[in-house]
């Protein structure tokens, strides 16, 4: 898969030629230095963006062989999002958060769902709360709930841990490898944190955007 941008008229190329496949419950970390294309290559996978060349299969499906709607549509049956900012709404408070993609997706019991993984997360005393009543830490907790919630099958996590101490980091990831493993979530996790990527069954790493090593533990 290859992905190039241009400006003006030449041309940059992000991602050259990156080939790889992973597999049902694995526990992968995509390592790489700023500018390595890491978020371009998860976002790529996730097809949020589209490659000048290649394409993603996703449990058989070709997803550029689907409309941007058929896209969307599988990523919110299949797949989860943990992001270095949250993304949580600020008008709607932590349970209504949870809820919204499980409302959208058409789940019957999503309150209950909701309210059961944010009490999983260790936020049943605070599911009326918003975003601004909440530290940052409790809100990614939110957000790891929001992901998992929906039953994934694969869970794209960028730099979590980036707006947190490293206490509250920590134990993030350790919810997020604990619930990886309960629910088993395929995870690719983009990080530039080793000891983070240590911890993941298979390491690959990107540098210029060239596949430089694909290690498994």
């Amino acid at each position: 898969m290859t992905k190039q941008v241009f400006t003006g008229t030449a041309a940059l190329t992000i991602l050259h030629d990156v080939s790889l496949e992973i597999g049902r419950g694995e526990a992968v970390a995509i390592v790489g230095a700023s500018g390595s294309g890491k978020t371009t290559l998860l976002a790529l996978l996730a097809g949020l963006d589209v490659p000048s060349a290649g394409t993603v299969h996703i449990d058989g499906v070709d997803l550029f062989a689907l409309d941007e709607d058929g896209r969307a549509r599988l990523r919110r049956d299949r797949v989860g999002f943990v992001f270095q900012s949250f993304q949580l709404l600020p008008a709607l408070t932590a349970l209504e958060n949870v809820m919204l993609p499980l409302e959208l997706a058409g789940k019957p019991d999503a309150r209950a769902r909701a309210a059961d993984w944010l009490a999983r997360v260790g936020l049943e005393p605070r599911l009326t709360h918003y975003p601004r009543q909440l530290s940052g830490g409790e809100q990614q907790r939110v957000a790891v709930a929001r992901a998992f919630a929906a039953d994934p099958r694969l869970l794209f996590a960028d730099e979590p841990t980036g707006n947190l101490d490293s206490a509250t980091g920590e134990e993030i990831i350790s919810l997020m490898f604990e619930l990886n493993r309960v629910a088993r979530t395929t995870l690719l996790l983009v990080t530039h944190d080793e000891d983070l990527a240590q911890r993941c069954s298979r390491r690959i790493g990107l540098a210029a955007g060239r596949l430089t090593n694909d290690e498994r533990r």
